[in-house]
């Protein structure tokens, strides 16, 4: 029985927006089992980050999907994915302004200008505001052509979030290096000459999908 795209893409919300929660809940679980490591501020910070940096590449990787195996289903699901990682942005900066520096905003804005990495990371955080602003139907009918240039952002704000990522580890970079590849993966499958190619090979697929099925069927 084949399943249409509506039920498919009512499926992936479900698993989004459940998958989503699972992080929090169990870095609650953490905080109230006194689990979060020697130094919970770090963890919390590193948790956050990462699991926002991850629903983020998981929103860019919605349209190279579709590129590459017509997953046209996936599409609504890229919204909430985008929406998820700015929340998790937002626990990760209100973590570095609370919990880190006590909401003593002197410092704050000093520690931003001092240190790199916070610098890039405020910027990004920065740069995803009009995106989740202009999320909605509405706006991108609104916005028209504007709206697709203005969320071509999300694809900078995830190089700077990769950058975020390296400088704030410091010398452990195998992660970070591991997202930036697959970043620069679906950053590359839009690239119009590599798209067009991916179009190609997956109608040739297709092709050859019907024409075995009619073999199949006529033989049988």
């Amino acid at each position: 029985m084949k399943i249409d795209n509506k039920t498919l893409s009512q499926a992936v919300n479900r698993v989004v927006h459940v998958g989503a929660w699972i992080p929090f809940i169990w870095l609650l679980v953490g905080y109230y089992t006194n689990d979060l490591t020697a130094d919970p501020i770090r963890e919390i910070t590193l948790r956050t980050g990462k699991t926002s940096l991850i629903l983020l590449i998981l929103s860019l990787a919605v349209t190279p999907l579709m590129i590459w195996f017509d997953w046209k289903f996936l599409a609504p699901s890229r919204r909430p994915l985008g929406l998820y990682a700015f929340i998790y942005v937002c626990l990760h900066l209100l973590t570095f302004v609370y919990l880190d520096y006590g909401l003593q905003w002197e410092f704050i804005v000093q520690g931003i200008v001092e240190k790199r990495f916070a610098l890039v990371g405020f910027i990004a955080w920065l740069l995803m505001i009009p995106l989740v602003i202009t999320s909605t139907k509405a706006a991108q009918k609104r916005l028209g052509q504007r709206w697709k240039q203005l969320h071509k952002l999300a694809y900078l704000i995830g190089i700077l979030a990769i950058v975020h990522y390296v400088w704030l580890v410091k010398n452990a970079y195998t992660q970070p290096l591991l997202y930036g590849l697959v970043l620069f993966i679906l950053l590359i499958s839009r690239w119009q000459p590599i798209k067009q190619r991916l179009i190609e090979g997956r109608q040739i697929v297709k092709r050859w999908t019907r024409q075995r099925k009619a073999a199949r069927e006529k033989t049988g």
